[in-house]
């Protein structure tokens, strides 16, 4: 006979209390993998913006800016990313992301004053915002930029961003004390935290004009930033110079390739909508001195990639804290622009130019990749980087013309 204590079969089975020990791992890795999209989409506005708000307040400058203009241009920007970015996302449930046009920028920065200053420049943003409406509604514009071989575009790009990459160098050899600290400081985040690199340049940047630069009393006193409404003027000049060259590197470097990075993540986007949207934007932005938004193509692996969520439907969330975070951010153009107009100017362009050598890099890869464009891409380069002006036209724009028509020759004797 078995004389041993009878088990109690009822205490093999939880508890309510141990049913509820059971789940908690659970509602914490479902908390944990709510809040992944939305610290996706917080380090995507963050990167963007740190990245290169400098290169935008330092574009701006250089086309007859004041600081309350470059400060207002800023937060145009910064407003209407926060908008574009929340309610798009939010209305289609698709991690759908905008960002302001970084190439646009650095083209600016390297266009020079305009005839008429900031004045004619905000004229030539509401040109290239139109051109980027018209895409949106005439297909065949549209379908004339999307025929820009890659290699053209990419080479046009690259030789914009050249002169920009010296910059580092140059600050070195003019301001070696200063300009050393960031670019070390650069070169230790590309070895140890890759992403987060550019950052920490800015952030190394901040601290060096801190304990250097010296502002005068009265500068930071306005730090909150105010909508200005620059009064536009239309000229040929800007139309030529600007206007064309800016609607194209937008188009070829963000809105196509935005795009591209939403289908390869497995999203489709309809580009004519967007390409209004975006259009429009840009058209109420310039008004107060904003340059140019855009489909997000770098910021946008981030958000609608792995990294936000597992689950391709639960990333939408992401574009929608990116959008916050551009609102919180835009707070700070007011601060960010009476600083860098104390600063050196050379140091400004240089931590611009390391945010753009990854971009020079893809730009240049992109160019040279296809053996049988290499040449014209490699014109298109030289032409784009040499800073020529011909009949009122910039170099970006001949770099363009002389790359297709050298490519339209090679093709049509190889046809022969």
């Amino acid at each position: 006979m078995y004389s041993g204590s009878i088990p109690d079969v009822a205490s093999n089975f939880p508890t309510s209390s141990d049913a509820g020990i059971m789940q908690q791992p659970r509602a914490i890795t479902s908390r944990v993998g709510a809040l992944q999209p939305v610290l996706a989409g917080l380090l995507a506005a963050l990167v963007g913006y740190a990245s290169t708000f400098a290169l935008v307040l330092a574009a701006f400058a250089a086309l007859g800016a004041n600081p309350a203009e470059a400060a207002s241009g800023l937060f145009a920007l910064c407003l209407a990313l926060a908008l574009l970015n929340a309610i798009a996302a939010w209305r289609t449930r698709t991690p759908l992301s905008f960002a302001w046009s970084t190439p646009g920028a650095a083209f600016l920065l390297s266009l020079g004053a305009l005839q008429g200053g900031f004045a004619a420049a905000v004229g030539g943003f509401m040109m290239a915002a139109a051109l980027v409406i018209l895409a949106g509604l005439a297909r065949p514009v549209a379908r004339a930029v999307a025929a820009i071989p890659a290699s053209i575009a990419n080479a046009m790009l690259a030789g914009i961003l050249l002169t920009l990459c010296l910059a580092p160098l140059e600050a070195i050899e003019v301001e070696p004390t200063l300009a050393l600290p960031i670019v070390l400081t650069w070169v230790v985040g590309m070895v140890f935290l890759r992403r987060y690199a550019v950052p920490l340049a800015v952030l190394a940047t901040i601290i060096v004009l801190a304990l250097t630069t010296r502002v005068t009393p009265g500068v930071l006193d306005a730090t909150l930033p105010a909508l200005v409404p620059v009064l536009p003027v239309f000229t040929l000049d800007a139309f030529l110079r600007l206007s064309l060259p800016l609607f194209v590197i937008t188009m070829a470097s963000q809105n196509l390739p935005g795009i591209a990075v939403m289908k390869a993540n497995g999203y489709t986007v309809a580009p004519g909508p967007q390409f209004l949207l975006t259009g429009i934007a840009s058209a109420i932005t310039a008004v107060f001195g904003g340059h140019a938004v855009n489909l997000a193509a770098i910021t946008a692996a981030i958000t609608a990639g792995p990294e936000a969520h597992p689950d391709p439907a639960a990333r939408w969330p992401a574009p929608v804290a990116a959008g916050i975070a551009y609102l919180i951010l835009g707070l700070l153009a007011g601060l960010a622009a009476a600083f860098i107009a104390a600063s050196p100017p050379i140091l400004i362009q240089a931590v611009a130019g390391l945010a753009l050598l990854t971009s020079l890099a893809g730009a240049l890869t992109n160019a040279l990749s296809v053996e049988d464009e290499r040449l014209p891409a490699v014109l298109t380069f030289v032409t784009a980087a040499s800073g020529i002006t011909a009949f009122g036209i910039g170099a970006a724009f001949w770099g363009l013309v002389a790359g297709i028509l050298l490519l339209v020759l090679l093709r049509w004797r190889k046809g022969r």
